[in-house]
């Protein structure tokens, strides 16, 4: 059984229909890359399997571990093991990223039945993660984004990731503004968090990210749908001949 199948899913911000029948399957171990131009719906895509409010899903299913997830809140959706790494992550002011960490780890437990880790219990796994993304102690005390640098910031979502240890992780455009340091550790990051019991889908526009994390599917969301799906060199393709070529190729098949 996949982790995640999606079937002929549709989906529009009031009135504008983004989604247009994306059909697609990810299994425990994979890695999958999801590309496109602008506006063509890879965000919307993403949040609609983290469960943000503002999309309509009218037609189709989106099944995880089972279950189709689409009436599910979008904490019981986290809590069952998907994560979301936002393209541009939200500022907290006043909440210290180890607060705020213990919570949401906590929180997790109690939805599993499982009992909260103490103060010694969370600090030691803490310590272990930061180093799967080389965060300091320094930035970790700090308020969760609160004046942090574009890569910072995408190093913290890749530690909260880490520390959540989720089953499906989705990174939107993690790439987008890390210069190439930090592109290195945060993609560093997320390869010591594969693993053959999870899955990481990786939205990007460009091939440079897939450099680093090198997925086993590329997937081309255009248009609202998926329309072509190949190996690691698919990306490679669409760099030297750009999403023109994925339009001419529609047209001449008159779709």
């Amino acid at each position: 059984m996949a982790l995640l199948s999606i079937r002929n899913l549709h989906a529009s911000i009031g009135d504008k229909e983004i989604l247009k029948g994306v059909n697609l399957e990810i299994n425990r171990g994979e890695v999958h890359s999801i590309m496109g131009p602008n506006g063509n719906g890879k965000s919307t895509l993403a949040g609609i399997i983290a469960g943000n409010p503002k999309y309509t899903v009218t037609e189709g299913e989106v099944i995880y571990n089972g279950k189709n997830i689409l009436d599910l809140p979008v904490d019981q959706r986290a809590a069952e093991g998907i994560f979301l790494g936002f393209q541009y992550p939200v500022e907290i002011p006043g909440v210290s990223i180890t607060n705020f960490m213990r919570t949401a780890v906590n929180e997790q437990r109690k939805y599993r039945g499982l009992n909260p880790l103490s103060g010694a219990e969370f600090l030691k796994l803490m310590e272990e993660k930061k180093k799967v993304v080389e965060m300091t102690t320094q930035l970790a005390n700090r308020s969760v984004n609160e004046g942090f640098s574009g890569g910072e910031k995408k190093k913290n979502e890749i530690f909260q990731m880490a520390m959540l240890d989720p089953t499906l992780a989705i990174l939107d455009e993690t790439d987008s503004g890390l210069d190439i340091d930090a592109l290195r550790i945060v993609a560093s990051g997320v390869n010591k968090l594969r693993s053959k019991d999870n899955a990481i889908v990786v939205i990007t526009h460009y091939q440079r990210l897939l450099d680093y994390i090198v997925p086993d599917f590329v997937h081309v969301l255009f248009e609202g749908r998926i329309v072509k799906t190949g190996p690691k060199e698919l990306a490679l393709t669409l760099e030297e001949k750009g999403y023109d070529w994925i339009r001419q190729e529609l047209n001449q098949k008159g779709e």
